[in-house]
Formats: structure tokens, sequence, C-alpha cells
């Protein structure tokens, strides 16, 4: 195992699959000379040559539309999206062609294109570049949607995303870039898509979460741990399809869910899962799926505010109390 930052993991990523493949290629804006906004294509230009790492104009409609294009083609572009914040320019694109065209030519058309970048609150950075997009395109049936938590997480399913035959969103928390954790040093380590992963086992009571908010539950879990409660706390990995097979699994173990994320709570991700839980598995169940999300408010700019609309370790551990009904 070696240690690499979350960024360098997606960097490594991106060239294993570019060496591999032919076929695949990065576009988007920055991501050539400047070696990427937040240097996650760094080296590939001059490894690949401007064919295959490609700079665009600052205009996501366009180079979305090109993308898909090349991909009913047969080439596999990697399209990045400087924030998702910006792909809401490109949904067309990415909602009405990429999500639609296997469906609508009969199958004649695959579309193999990942969109890709910086998704969520970041910090300090004001209501139109913090925004958590995840449920967006989840609502959309043809689109696939990973979110990763760890750097190792994040290398095995973007080289599963770009051998994928259908279009994937995926996710990358802007603050986690910097974050190091062991990946795998296997020759081509990839990671299936739409499965799920427990990341700490337990028995009293099952916290879901996904990319940023993974570390959020891991950190109330461990303050728990303190005072004898046993939390299992299971990452989605991807959120589009839902694997709830691996969900069942521990909630037929724990009987009580508490849901993470950072994203506004009308028809979140936590919504979805509640509904499925309380429709497949409510016999199974001690008290309410309880769910854990960012406040149902545009993202303010001052760093105390801030603050006071994210979710944090401790919201978790008020809401675990809540299932198990503790004080």
């Amino acid at each position: 195992m070696a240690t690499m930052s979350f960024r360098e993991a997606l960097n490594a990523a991106l060239d294993e699959e570019m060496a591999r493949d032919p076929k695949v290629f990065l576009m988007g804006e920055e991501v050539g000379q400047y070696q990427g906004a937040y240097k996650v294509s760094q080296g590939l230009l001059e490894k690949y040559g401007e064919d295959r790492v490609v700079d665009t104009p600052i205009t996501e409609l366009s180079f979305a539309g090109v993308g898909v294009g090349a991909a009913m083609l047969g080439l596999r572009p990697v399209i990045e999206m400087m924030t998702f914040n910006f792909a809401i320019l490109a949904l067309d694109q990415i909602i009405n062609n990429a999500a639609k065209m296997r469906l609508m030519s009969g199958g004649q058309y695959t579309v193999p294109i990942v969109f890709r970048g910086p998704n969520g609150p970041a910090h300090m950075l004001g209501a139109q570049h913090s925004q958590a997009t995840e449920n967006w395109f989840c609502n959309v049936p043809g689109l696939k949607v990973v979110a990763p938590s760890t750097p190792n997480d994040g290398k095995g399913l973007l080289k599963a995303a770009i051998r994928d035959d259908d279009p994937v969103i995926f996710l990358e928390a802007e603050l986690m870039y910097n974050m190091k954790g062991e990946v795998s040093d296997a020759a081509d380590y990839v990671l299936p898509l739409g499965k799920c992963h427990v990341k700490r086992e337990g028995t009293d009571v099952t916290i879901i979460s996904f990319s940023k908010g993974i570390h959020h539950a891991l950190g109330a879990a461990e303050e728990l741990a303190k005072v004898g409660v046993s939390a299992e706390v299971v990452d989605l990995r991807t959120l589009r399809p839902l694997d709830m097979e691996g969900i069942a699994r521990s909630v037929k173990k724990t009987n009580r869910v508490v849901t993470v994320e950072e994203g506004w709570p009308y028809g979140g991700i936590g919504a979805e899962i509640a509904y499925r839980i309380q429709h497949d598995l409510f016999d199974y169940l001690d008290a309410p799926v309880t769910r854990v999300t960012g406040l149902d408010v545009p993202m303010p700019y001052a760093e105390n505010l801030e603050e006071l609309v994210l979710p944090t370790p401790r919201d978790v551990i008020l809401a675990v109390n809540s299932v198990l009904y503790r004080s």
C-alpha cells in the first residue's frame, strides 16, 4: 500500500486508464497547461499531448456536448468540471443527451463518458460555489452517480467509471483533495460500481453516508465507542444505483439507522434511503430512520454562519442517541 493524497490517487487513476486505453481522453477548463484547477491532471499534458488532454473555453454546455458526441462515436471522454456548480450550465447535455441516448437510439449508441470534478460545500466560497449536487443527478434514469470518501476508493472507482459503458457522474468532495490515505498498489486496482462498503463494523446502530460525510460518521462512531455504543458506518460509494442488499445486511444487524449528508434535506439522498428502508425493512427497525443534513438554506459566505449550516460529528452523535432513545 502506498500513501497518497486524494488528488494524487485520482491522478494515478487517470494516468493508468489513459495508458491502458488510447480511447480515453481528458477535457475541461485548465486541465492542460494549468494542470487542473485542483491539480488532478498534473503531468498528463506532458505525457499524453494536446490531443488527449484538451483545454477548453469557459463553456460547460459546449464541451459537455463535444464529450457526449465523442462517446457516441466510440471514445471514452473524461470531462472535468472545475466545480459541479458549473455543471448546471451543462445539464441539457448531461440529462437530455448523455442519460437518454442509449434508450432513444434503441441501444444503437452507448455513452461511455465520465463527468468528474469537485462537489459540495467548500470553505467560504458562498452560495453559488458550495452546493451539493448529488441528489439532482441521482434523480435522472440513465446516469450512474459515484461519490468516493477516501483516496483508495477514489482511485478504484474512477478507473471503474472510465471503463463503464454508461455515463457516470463522479463527485469529488472539494475539501478532500489534500486528504491522505493508503492506496492499493495492485497492478490494476478497480472497485465495482454499485457496491457499498462497511468502513467500521458495529452492532447498535447503522450510520449511512458517502463522500466527506463518511468522516463525520467515523468521527461520531469513535466518540460513541467511548460510551459503549457500537456504530457501524456504511459508505455508499455509489449513490445510483444504491446497494440495497448491502444496506439491508447492516440494518438487519443493528435495527437502527442514521443517514448523514452535507446537502439540503428536501429530496436528499437520505430521504430516498429512509423510504426504501421503511418500505423493505420495516419489521427490522426498532426506531424511525433519522437524517442528518445541512440546513435548508443557501450557503452563507461568513465562516461562522457556514459552520452553523453544515453537519458535524456532534450532530451525528445526537441523531444516534435519538434512535437509541438515549438522553
